[in-house]
C-alpha cells in the first residue's frame, strides 16, 4: 500500500502531470457553493462537483465567525486553478478543500474531455454498488449513512456496521447497525466489504481507512466528491471508484444556486459514473 503521501495528493500530482501546461492557463469561470454540494465551472467549459460539507463547519453560526470559511466571496471568478488546488491542502478548512476538490474534478473532466475515458478500468454508468456486487455472507461496513445500501442490506439480512459521526442520520431500525466512528479500528478490520463516503477525502480521514481494511477486503470509494482517476486508487487497493461526470456545467450550477440534491441532477445534467479497477 502507497503510504508516502495521500491519496488526494496523488491524485493531484497525476493530474497536473498529464495536463503539464495546459492547467497553468485555466480559471474559475463560476462557483456554487450549494446546500448540499458545490460546483466549479472553469472557462474551458468543464465542472466538477464535491459534496459540501455543512455539518463540517461550526463555524458557521453567524456571519463573522465564517470569515475563513470561503476564500474570498464574490472575488472566485477569474481565479487561477492553481491557485485554488492550493486549498487541497488539509490544514486548510473544510470548505475551502471542497471548492479545490471540486476544481480537481473539472481538471479530471478535461482529462476525460481530452483523452477519453481511462483506459486501465471498466467503465460503468448508475450505481456504484451495483458494480460491487456484494456476496452472501459478505459483510459490509459503511463509512457515511447510505440509505439504499442499509436498506438493500436489511432486505438481503446482511450482516454490516455504519460508521458514522452522527447517529441522528440514523433512522431508529438502522440504529442497531450503529458504529461510532472512533471504533472504525476495530469495526473496518471486521467487513469484507468496506464502502465509503468520498467526503472522507474532505476531512482527510480516508488514508487511515484504507489502511485499516484486512489483506482482500473489496474497498469502494462513492460519491460526486471522488475523483475518476483510476491509478492512485488501486494503488491503494480501491476496486470501485464512483464518482460524476457533469454534461452541462451551466445548468447544474443553476440547480445548485437553489439548493439542489442529487436527486434533482442525475442522468439529467451530470451522470453517476463508475471505474471498475
Amino acid at each position: 500500500m502507497n503510504t508516502a503521501s495521500s491519496l488526494l495528493q496523488d491524485l493531484h500530482a497525476e493530474t497536473m502531470t498529464r495536463l503539464g501546461d495546459a492547467a497553468g492557463t485555466l480559471k474559475i469561470e463560476r462557483a456554487v457553493v450549494g446546500l448540499f454540494f458545490t460546483g466549479v465551472l472553469l472557462d474551458n467549459g468543464t465542472c466538477g462537483l464535491s459534496a459540501s460539507p455543512i455539518k463540517d463547519i461550526p463555524a458557521a453560526v453567524c456571519c463573522s465567525s465564517s470569515l475563513s470559511a470561503l476564500p474570498a466571496p464574490g472575488k472566485l471568478r477569474g481565479r487561477p486553478v492553481l491557485d485554488a488546488l492550493k486549498d487541497l491542502d488539509p490544514r486548510v478548512g473544510p470548505m475551502r478543500r471542497t471548492l479545490a476538490i471540486a476544481t480537481l474534478n473539472a481538471l479530471i473532466e478535461t482529462l476525460w474531455r481530452r483523452d477519453g475515458p481511462p483506459g486501465d478500468a471498466d467503465i460503468s454508468a448508475g450505481d456504484a454498488c451495483d458494480v460491487l456486487m456484494p456476496q452472501p455472507g459478505e459483510k459490509a461496513v459503511l463509512v457515511g449513512a447510505f440509505t439504499p445500501y442499509m436498506r438493500a442490506f436489511r432486505r438481503e439480512g446482511r450482516d454490516y456496521r455504519v460508521l458514522e459521526m452522527d447517529p441522528a442520520t440514523l433512522k431508529p431500525e438502522e440504529l442497531p447497525h450503529y458504529a461510532p466512528a472512533d471504533t472504525a479500528p476495530d469495526v473496518v478490520p471486521w467487513g469484507d466489504i468496506l464502502i465509503s463516503t468520498a467526503t472522507t477525502m474532505i476531512n482527510d480521514t480516508l488514508d487511515g481507512l484504507l489502511a485499516l481494511a484486512r489483506p482482500g477486503t473489496r474497498i469502494a470509494i462513492i460519491g460526486p466528491t471522488a475523483p475518476l482517476l483510476p491509478g492512485p486508487y488501486r494503488a491503494r487497493g480501491v476496486r470501485i471508484v464512483g464518482g460524476t461526470r457533469v454534461r452541462d456545467g451551466e445548468a447544474l450550477l443553476d440547480l445548485l444556486s437553489e439548493g439542489a440534491s442529487g436527486y434533482h441532477f442525475f442522468e439529467k445534467q451530470a451522470d453517476r459514473i463508475n471505474l471498475a479497477l
